[in-house]
């Protein structure tokens, strides 16, 4: 078979920015609670470290989703892909100053830890890529943009498949590079090197999707003003939509049809993965006593395993089940992975990760196909930066909990992952049923 079939050339180039844009985060994922403690953080300092991220997301993410339905997703790529270069700069600047101690403390619910002038900068980059990092909802949105409803799923079956390529390769090679005479700081380098290939990428290789913005080919940043300018072609279809522009606010969005119910659903999935993400890399750390190549190999290995998943396998199923039966497969799978990550087995440890992996790359995909066939086309920037606020907001929560839960209860708050991945599927099981009665939405999501 040919690779023009597998992988359109029409959605190569995004899949391409959304495979190296993961590559350059998933870098830091297993050498970021090194870091922390080296500098004189603590499990707490790094559940807030990780919250600043998906916090300031979590406000920029509508903004620069709004802003893609405007002036057109390219340009507001460019916009993040600099912001997460910048934030990698001061990321490598930290490595170079003094561990000037600026506080310390030692208390029974924040733990002992010591506030360095290095891990204070740390926190200013993770800021600043955080209110800069739209990328994942202008991703989402292009291909909604781009996609049929005949190729729908199989698209963000391939964008999920690449998103899970570049957490293959981002722990393996911090894993490995962490080991050499540069440390930490050699994996940082060429993850901001990853970042300026990626603006180019998109600045060469990427087309404008928004109806009646001209696409103008390179983005020329010398003139800021010029940037943001918008300028229209020729379009009788979307003429109404040009003099009449649409509301894309937050109350809007919410009366689009089925968005309610995806949007707990985006909360409430986020949350559990954050419990996931801020209690794994303690977990390895301090019970297991895990290096950074240990845990990058597991997470490489979790995302070789939704590569396979959803590649082949979510192409076959999404022409037999809804993505509502999807999801709810997903769901049951992922609750029983959380469920035995507690386990200080090895072999066990990998079975769950096996079904978190299976889980995940089906019930993902699926939900975000999902989602981009709901509302009007014309606000997907603004649905799926929405949708992406509400997954920092519980990311937020998620991370500060999961580290202060893990001091506390230690492995337990796995379970609580899989309670809430319990309850995602009574959510869409009960809706399943309701929508029978009801006039249905996209993929039968009760919409009144």
């Amino acid at each position: 078979m040919r690779i023009s079939k597998l992988i359109p050339a029409r959605i190569f180039p995004i899949l391409l920015v959304n495979f190296i844009g993961i590559l350059g985060y998933s870098i830091v994922i297993p050498i970021l609670i090194f870091i922390v403690v080296d500098l004189g953080g603590n499990g707490f300092i790094y559940g807030i470290l990780g919250a600043m991220y998906p916090f300031f997301q979590f406000i920029g993410a509508p903004i620069l989703g709004s802003l893609s339905d405007r002036i057109g997703r390219k340009k507001v790529l460019v916009i993040s892909q600099l912001g997460t270069f910048v934030a990698w700069v001061l990321f490598l600047l930290a490595f170079l100053l003094p561990k000037t101690t600026l506080w310390g403390q030692d208390t029974e619910l924040t733990g002992n830890y010591t506030m360095t002038l290095p891990l204070l900068i740390i926190f200013l980059a993770r800021i600043f890529d955080g209110f800069t990092g739209g990328n994942v909802s202008v991703a989402n949105a292009y291909l909604s943009d781009i996609s049929t409803d005949e190729d729908r799923n199989a698209n963000f079956g391939k964008m999920g498949a690449s998103t899970s390529l570049g957490f293959v390769l981002g722990p393996a090679v911090a894993g490995i590079l962490a080991s050499t005479f540069m440390g930490e700081a050699l994996p940082l380098l060429l993850a901001a090197v990853i970042s300026l290939i990626a603006i180019f990428v998109i600045n060469t290789r990427l087309e404008e999707t928004v109806p009646c913005v001209v696409n103008t080919g390179k983005v020329k940043l010398g003139a800021f003003r010029r940037f943001f300018q918008v300028e229209h072609k020729n379009c009788f279809e979307e003429g109404e939509l040009q003099a009449n522009p649409p509301k894309r606010g937050w109350k809007a969005v919410l009366q689009q049809p089925g968005i309610p119910l995806l949007y707990a659903v985006y909360f409430l999935t986020f949350l559990a993965f954050s419990l996931f993400y801020a209690g794994l890399p303690i977990y390895a750390n301090t019970l297991l006593d895990w290096t950074a190549t240990d845990l990058g190999i597991f997470l490489a290995y979790s995302s070789f395993i939704m590569i396979l998943v959803q590649g082949p396998l979510l192409t076959r199923l999404s022409r037999k089940l809804s993505n509502r039966t999807l999801i709810i497969m997903g769901s049951l799978f992922l609750a029983l992975g959380f469920f035995l990550l507690g386990l200080d087995n090895t072999l066990l440890l990998y079975l769950a990760n096996t079904l978190f992996s299976v889980g995940n790359g089906l019930m993902w995909p699926s939900f975000l196909a999902l989602l981009s066939a709901s509302g009007e086309k014309h606000m997907q920037g603004a649905i799926q930066g929405y949708g992406n606020s509400m997954g920092s907001f519980a990311s937020m929560l998620g991370l500060i909990i999961g580290g202060m839960l893990f001091e506390s209860i230690a492995v337990t708050v796995f379970a609580i992952g899989a309670a809430i991945f319990l309850l995602i599927t009574l959510l869409m099981g009960i809706n399943s049923l309701r929508g029978r009665r009801a006039k249905p939405g996209p993929e039968g999501i009760l919409t009144n």
